[in-house]
């Protein structure tokens, strides 16, 4: 048997210390949550979720976690690259309605045992309604925040045109009150159109979050979420009378084009009201002032739809410790953590507890409505389908020849034959539609 000399034993400790040290960072780098965000809108959101993470990492040293901000424009194409090269985060935020084809794709891990049933009890419905997937009923994502949609009007202008001022979500205006308050303030000296609704956003998301609520009001929708087919429902009778009715306004003068840009409600003053979300508070509130009404959405139909969803969380199937990362996600979605962010941001708190903490939402606040709304049942997310990407594209498209004066029932029809090839060139996209 070899005997070691001083020198080789004292070699081969170091190579043992250092192959110990080597495996304990290995170790350590595996065990960090890693974290994926889109960046935000430059308002600080990365700060903010930064900030937290920061938090988190003091109070859970031995379960660190870290952030990588991907850039926003081409955040899907991220995501799919990284699941093909096997390198998707832990911890994932994605625009909510993409949500479906992350699970379908196999992306995503349900979250219904591995976060608690006080939170999810505690989540706004609306947030669970979006995160829940039709084929298994099972919730793969949460959200810190939600949006709200209702309309923004004049007090002064309201009442000079003689029109009734909603004072609740109880008393929301008629299809028919709507349009006789659009005739009334468009008279009204000054206004130069009745309403305004964001057609300076452009064809995309806007044109499916902020139009698709009329649909649904009148007895419509996207798609059949049932068979999950577009023919007969995207194009059928309520759909149709529902952007019959949009590009009447249209064609009557009483939208602002989109020409006019983002001001004309709160700064040119040409618009009487503007149908639109709550991050718009801050601008309105500036320039109205205590001339700022916020009215909740008209029920147009016989169900009574307010516009919902936001960017969301949501674990990774390839995760290495679903169980750390569920608490860094109850982390994110405290009471404290919401209400942090809801005060800081202005979006609607994504948990029940944290609106009494934040002044814009509490009971009195100027958008309670928002909350009210939603708790009331009142939010339908967008269709939680792999296809989603194609139904909203394909509605914008028929929302924005309608409002260019093409005949409603053609628009939707070409829209119902666009998403139903996507679907049927995938199979049905299986479980769904039975197959």
């Amino acid at each position: 048997m070899t005997t070691l000399t001083h020198r080789t034993r004292g070699s081969v400790r170091a190579m043992v210390a250092l192959g110990a040290l080597l495996l304990s960072t290995s170790l350590t780098l595996a065990d960090t949550i890693k974290v994926w965000h889109h960046g935000g809108r430059g308002d600080g959101e990365r700060d903010r979720i930064q900030a937290m993470i920061d938090a988190w990492n003091k109070q859970n040293p031995d379960i660190p976690a870290e952030l990588e901000i991907q850039p926003e424009g081409a955040y899907n194409e991220q995501v799919q690259a990284a699941a093909l090269s096997g390198d998707l985060p832990d911890l994932l935020d994605f625009d909510g309605p993409n949500y479906a084809n992350y699970v379908w794709s196999g992306y995503l891990l349900p979250l219904n045992d591995l976060v608690s049933k006080e939170l999810l009890d505690d989540t706004l419905p609306s947030v669970i309604a979006q995160g829940t997937y039709p084929p298994d009923g099972k919730v793969y994502s949460l959200g810190t925040g939600d949006s709200g949609l209702s309309i923004w009007g004049s007090k002064s202008l309201l009442e000079k045109a003689g029109v009734r001022i909603p004072t609740g979500v109880a008393d929301a205006w008629t299809m028919a009150e709507f349009e006789d308050a659009l005739a009334k303030l468009q008279k009204v000296e000054g206004v130069k159109y009745a309403l305004d609704i964001k057609l300076n956003y452009g064809q995309g998301e806007w044109y499916t979050y902020g139009f698709s609520p009329i649909v649904q009001s009148m007895g419509g929708d996207l798609i059949d979420r049932t068979t999950w087919k577009a023919e007969g429902t995207i194009n059928g009778e309520a759909a149709v009378k529902a952007l019959t009715h949009l590009q009447g306004w249209v064609k009557a003068g009483y939208v602002a084009p989109a020409s006019e840009g983002d001001d004309a409600f709160y700064g040119k003053k040409t618009a009487a009201l503007s149908f639109v979300g709550h991050w718009m508070w801050p601008a309105h509130s500036k320039a109205l002032g205590n001339d700022l009404v916020l009215l909740p959405m008209p029920k147009w139909g016989d169900k009574h739809v307010t516009g919902m969803g936001s960017w969301c969380w949501g674990i990774t199937k390839t995760s290495k410790q679903p169980e750390n990362v569920a608490k860094l996600l109850e982390f994110f979605m405290s009471t404290e953590n919401v209400a942090a962010l809801s005060n800081a941001m202005g979006g609607v708190p994504g948990v029940k507890s944290a609106a009494p903490s934040v002044d814009l939402y509490k009971d009195g606040g100027p958008l309670n409505l928002y909350i009210q709304q939603l708790n009331g049942g009142l939010g339908v997310p967008r269709p939680a389908h792999p296809a989603y990407p194609t139904i909203t594209a394909a509605f914008a498209k028929a929302v924005a020849d309608v409002v260019d004066g093409v005949d409603p029932k053609a628009a939707l029809d070409e829209a119902a034959k666009r998403i139903d090839q996507d679907i049927e060139d995938n199979s049905g996209y299986p479980p769904f539609g039975g197959n």
